[in-house]
Parts: structure tokens; sequence; C-alpha cells
């Protein structure tokens, strides 16, 4: 059994890292016991997926193509949610909005990284898919250590 039974991806408006990073977490073998999602700080009311994140996210073979933006609350967090970020300032600020927030870890500081996932919104495609390739490469870390942590 993991330690972490949730994992959630929280991005600003949950419209594009986010939703790559749980769906490609979804699709990576032995994570079918684990309930992941993603969730966003500004996610006021339901939004599609950012287009160029559908884009690039079929081109991997993933459909995000339904996705609707969910907004992050108090009642997400638990000791058995792992809860992971695209930035140091987002972390900073759910510790600040949340007084039931805990294992929040950017999802770099999670794997032994430093730095942030970059926002690639206004950016053009290869931006996009740039991000996508290091969500990817994180996730992979990510699972890693989960598994090493068991």
């Amino acid at each position: 059994m993991l330690q972490y039974n949730k994992v959630i991806f929280v991005s600003v408006s949950d419209t594009c890292r986010g939703p790559w990073a749980a769906a490609v977490m979804k699709n990576k073998p032995g994570m079918s016991e684990v309930d992941i999602c993603s969730k966003g700080t500004i996610s006021l009311f339901p939004e599609p997926a950012n287009p160029k994140a559908v884009a690039v996210a079929k081109s991997n073979g993933i459909d995000i193509g339904d996705y609707q933006s969910t907004q992050l609350e108090g009642a997400d967090f638990s000791m058995e949610t792992l809860v992971l970020v695209m930035s140091e300032s987002m972390k900073k600020k759910i510790y600040e909005d949340f007084t039931e927030a805990v294992n929040v870890y950017t999802i770099k500081e999670f794997v032994g990284e430093s730095g942030d996932v970059e926002v690639p919104y206004g950016g053009e495609l290869p931006d996009y898919g740039s991000c996508f390739e290091e969500l990817q490469r994180l996730i992979d870390k990510v699972i890693e250590k989960l598994w090493k942590i068991v």
C-alpha cells in the first residue's frame, strides 16, 4: 500500500499543466490504486482545457479534450493526500490560504530538484510541447519515489 492514496496536481487555472500531469500519471502502470486528479487555485467555474494543451496531449496519446477545471478546496487536504504544485509561490499561497494544507510540495521539490514548472500560456505549440515533456519526466520520478517510500 502506498503512503498516499490520492495525488492532486495543482496549477493556477487547472486548464493545462495540472490536467497534463494527472493524465500522464493515470496512464502509468501501477497507478490504478491511486486517486489522481488536478485542481486549480483560481478555477472559480469549470473551464475546458487549453486548446494547445489538448493538442499536445493528443499528440502524445492522451485525451484531455473533455476535461473541465476544478477549484482546490480545504476538504482536498488530508494526511493520505499528496498535493504537487507547479511553483514555489503556489505552494506558499496554498499554505497561506488553507489552514488544512498538508503534504504540499512543488513537483520538483518532491523529486529532489529545484525550480518551477514554467507556464507555457501564451507561447507557441513547441513551448507547450517542452512543458509537457518536462512533466512526463517529472511524473516518472514522482512514481519512482512513491514506490520507494512504501
